[in-house]
């Protein structure tokens, strides 16, 4: 039985993570119906900052939890500022054109951002810091389930509840509602577009860069390559789910977690990505659209 738990929350805690980045995945194509193969790019770099960050710090002499904050907060608004600068540089100018020329670009994009972190930084496998500390009350649980899980999934379940509450209920939701639905129309009543969808990659990019921090300092190592193989993945849940669903997003992230690890844990490791896979191709068999997507009928 504690096997069994522990796979199961082993899986909850990867489905986090990929239910953290499949939100930045979903909120923008939501919005401009993007795909941004940079996004998992961002997630990459957030654990480089908030490396750097801890780093210096432990140099200086601090604890562990202003540690965790400060480091967290300096990835979130690097993150934030390289997602705000790609949405301006690779995305904007191309909003107007054929599909291909913004999916092209967005993979060029990922692409000079791994080689651009791997010339600064270095190929190899980084050591990441135990940023999270050891929770008393989990000493009883701890055969199955560690603080940094326990925090991993509180903070999906937070950021899912807070973006729904965004947008069902504040201005700035409103908006990012009407874009969504119809982007000529919201700027012919005065909403600023570029601002909204300049907001989306921001948000998406500060929820990547939390994920980031957490499974390094879940993990314990990082390299330059985490941000494709977590992208990916992240993208697999958000189709899952549906994409354009915050609730889709997560909960493919869960269902794509615990699939790879009972898949690892009672078959092989070598089968993980098989089984995952797998999963993606039934779903968009029998249901295209994803679990909690929606069907739209297109007008010819």
């Amino acid at each position: 039985m504690n096997y069994f738990l522990d796979l199961f929350f082993s899986g909850l805690t990867r489905g986090s993570i990929y239910a953290l980045i499949a939100l930045g995945y979903t909120m923008v194509y939501g919005i401009i119906g993007l795909i941004n193969f940079a996004h998992g790019e961002i997630y990459m770099i957030g654990a480089f900052t908030a490396l750097i960050i801890a780093s210096l710090l432990t140099v200086l002499g601090m604890n562990g939890m202003a540690i965790l904050v400060i480091s967290g907060l300096a990835a979130m608004v690097y993150a934030a500022a390289y997602g705000y600068t790609i949405e301006k540089i690779a995305y904007k100018p191309l909003r107007n054109s054929p599909r291909l020329a913004p999916l092209i670009s967005a993979i060029g994009m990922s692409i000079f951002l791994q080689n651009y972190v791997m010339l600064a930084q270095t190929s190899d496998f980084l050591p990441f810091p135990d940023l999270i500390p050891n929770f008393a009350f989990m000493e009883p649980y701890s055969d199955f389930i560690g603080s940094s899980d326990l925090v991993i999934l509180l903070t999906t379940a937070v950021a899912m509840l807070l973006l729904t509450i965004m947008i069902k209920y504040t201005r700035m939701g409103r908006a990012m509602r009407a874009t969504a639905q119809d982007m000529q129309m919201a700027m012919l009543v005065g909403i600023d577009v570029n601002r909204v969808i300049s907001f989306t990659f921001i948000i998406g990019s500060v929820l990547a860069a939390i994920g980031g921090l957490l499974i390094a300092s879940h993990v314990g190592q990082i390299n330059f390559y985490i941000g494709f193989i977590a992208g990916i993945k992240a993208f697999t849940a958000a189709v899952l789910g549906g994409i354009g669903s915050i609730p889709g997003a997560v909960l493919g992230g869960f269902i794509l977690g615990l699939t790879e690890s009972f898949a690892t844990g009672y078959v092989s490791s070598d089968y993980e990505d098989v089984f995952a896979f797998g999963l993606l191709v039934l779903i968009l068999i029998f249901r295209p659209s994803g679990i909690l997507g929606r069907s739209e009928n297109q007008k010819v």
